[in-house]
């Protein structure tokens, strides 16, 4: 396994898609924690169907697809969050809402101007489509993320379990959802390179999910989170790299299968602790 691993560093893309996969996939797993308690998970898919939408625009119109791609994905967040503080339109149904227009106009705008190489490997991901302008960028929102959570960490934490309360304590709970919501578009746009549009979200749902089966204290689950899901990112890769598979699916599969054990090892620690 290690070998593997030295032997795929050695080639300078697979370098960067590892290192550029490891930071999103630690991203995604402390801002999906988040994300899942408040039951707005779904957020990375209907961001990333806003990305593959402005991709398709930025390619038809010949333009760099970051530049069109993160304004608009940012811009989709922020209304997402407007959205989902009417009552009478919830954050699933806003998700639901941007994302299936989204991709409308995106499958429109290809079937108009043809599929090329470069929205073929944002749809479905690739490996080789890593830039350095992605990990400059990945390295930068990392750094971000993780400053966000040490120095706003207990905020955070309030935010989470209970807005109304966070609130009526001063804490700006607009701005942190605002700075959160953002947060993860960037990741999501910086992400779909490598994990495709159709398997972005996965990274936000999959290691949070399966954290909370073993541990149930916010801290134990946001650090099990972090470790599990960069870890699978790299076995995914590794299994890509090995056996010539999808990167995306690989990563995915790699955490459907880490999910099922941590599934059956909450049941029998809970088990163990009733007897």
């Amino acid at each position: 396994m290690f070998e593997t691993i030295q032997e795929m560093m050695s080639y300078t893309f697979l370098a960067r898609a590892v290192i550029v996969g490891s930071l999103v996939s630690l991203c995604a797993a402390l801002l999906g924690v988040t994300l899942v308690l408040k039951r707005y998970s779904m957020i990375g898919d209907g961001l990333s169907h806003v990305g593959f939408g402005a991709l398709a625009v930025a390619s038809a119109l010949n333009m760099a697809p970051l530049t069109v791609t993160i304004p608009v994905v940012l811009i989709a967040s922020f209304f997402l969050l407007r959205l989902s503080d009417n009552s009478a339109i919830k954050g699933d149904s806003a998700i639901a809402i941007i994302s299936s227009g989204s991709l409308a106009i995106g499958v429109v705008v290809t079937s108009m101007n043809g599929t090329n190489t470069d929205l073929s490997n944002y749809l479905f991901g690739s490996i080789l489509s890593v830039s350095h302008e992605d990990e400059i960028l990945c390295i930068s929102v990392s750094l971000v993320v993780l400053l966000v959570y040490v120095l706003f960490y207990h905020r955070i934490f309030a935010i989470t379990f209970d807005e109304n309360f966070a609130k009526a304590t001063g804490i700006p709970t607009k701005l942190f959802n605002t700075i959160i919501s953002m947060l993860t578009a960037i990741v999501i746009v910086v992400g779909m390179r490598l994990m495709g549009t159709l398997l972005i979200s996965s990274l936000i749902i999959f290691p949070s999910i399966s954290a909370m089966r073993v541990f149930h204290k916010f801290k134990a689950v946001v650090i099990l989170s972090a470790i599990l899901s960069v870890v699978c990112f790299v076995v995914g890769i590794t299994m890509s790299y090995v056996y010539e598979l999808p990167s995306g699916a690989s990563v995915v599969l790699v955490n459907m299968a880490v999910l099922l054990i941590c599934s059956i090892l909450g049941f029998v620690t809970r088990e163990i602790i009733k007897k």
